[in-house]
């Protein structure tokens, strides 16, 4: 188990000087805090690198700063497993996927991670089932003996997987699974060497964005009978559009799903710290929009729209006083 991890800066002082050396290494002290994202071609990775940053700059617990790094990481799954374990101190993850480890159900069964909390939701994201235009691929059921990334191993995107497979009579046997991150799908779809790839993320995503300059794109719609079973076996997925022009190319609004992603941590993270760390995002909303066009979505208005998996208490006790919470 990991704890908050406190360094202290400073060379070595002489013992005549100790006392005064002393003090001036307390007064240095910072708290390190993690913040697991996810690959750089999606949308959690900028957004985790200003919030480190505003973290960094504007909260203090017991008159210690505390120094927040962004670190690039798995996905959903593989983050929320790292809070688990306290490997790292928070993280964002898909409010599906951190349900379903709060809950042990899905890719959790019988292995429920009960530690884990939620310090606030952030802003919806966009199921992109993405393909070349010449591909051949024009829905979900043309899948069928072809290849699709469903991200990178410890992604959210592989439940979901197999859920659209399931509801449109397949399972992952009947297409061809490659687990590439983003940026390595999106690469391989331009070379010709994979078929299609499922991105969850905040639009536009960086590697789609990437994508549609050089190679016409087409944007798989996610509608229909089947999508609304989808929907009733998984209700954090809301259907929504991809709005027209989010990538070059793509001239029509695209019916498609989205669920929201949740900044998350674990019960042994101290109360003032997920106090401070929560204040430091919601109250500097502004500045995320500056980041990420997404960053404009989150809000107080939605900030307690986390799911099954409890606040952690520093967190409540902050939307508590913004009157957010009752």
């Amino acid at each position: 188990m990991t704890k908050l991890r406190w360094k202290t800066a400073g060379a070595v002082v002489a013992v005549a000087v100790l006392a005064v050396a002393a003090t001036t290494a307390l007064a240095q002290q910072r708290m390190f805090f993690g913040i697991a994202t996810g690959g750089t071609g999606g949308t959690y990775y900028p957004l985790g690198g200003m919030l480190a940053q505003l973290i960094s700059n504007k909260a203090t617990v017991g008159g210690q700063k505390i120094s927040a790094t962004a670190e690039a990481a798995g996905a959903s799954v593989g983050n929320v497993k790292l809070l688990g374990n306290k490997e790292i101190e928070s993280a964002f993850v898909a409010a599906d996927i951190l349900d379903a480890a709060y809950n042990g159900s899905g890719q959790f069964q019988g292995a429920a991670l009960k530690n884990v909390r939620a310090l606030g939701a952030l802003y919806p994201e966009t199921v992109q089932l993405i393909t070349r235009a010449d591909s051949g691929i024009n829905s979900v059921r043309d899948l069928k003996g072809k290849s699709i990334s469903s991200g990178a191993p410890g992604s959210g995107q592989y439940q979901l997987l197999t859920d659209l497979l399931k509801v449109h009579g397949m399972t992952r046997a009947d297409v061809k699974e490659d687990l590439s991150s983003f940026t390595q799908a999106v690469d391989k779809i331009k070379d010709g060497n994979l078929g299609a790839t499922l991105i969850t993320a905040g639009v536009p995503t960086s590697a789609v964005t990437d994508f549609a300059q050089s190679h016409a794109l087409r944007v798989i719609p996610l509608a229909g009978p089947e999508i609304e079973e989808l929907r009733k076996q998984q209700p954090y997925y809301a259907s929504v559009p991809l709005p027209a022009n989010t990538y070059k190319g793509q001239t029509a609004a695209v019916p498609t799903l989205a669920v929201m992603a949740v900044w998350a941590t674990h019960d042994a993270l101290p109360e003032a710290v997920a106090y401070e760390v929560t204040k430091a995002l919601y109250e500097n909303r502004e500045i995320m929009g500056q980041v990420h066009v997404q960053g404009k979505n989150i809000s107080l208005t939605t900030a307690t729209a986390v799911g099954t998996a409890p606040l952690h208490p520093g967190s409540a006790r902050y939307f508590r006083e913004k009157g957010a919470l009752k």
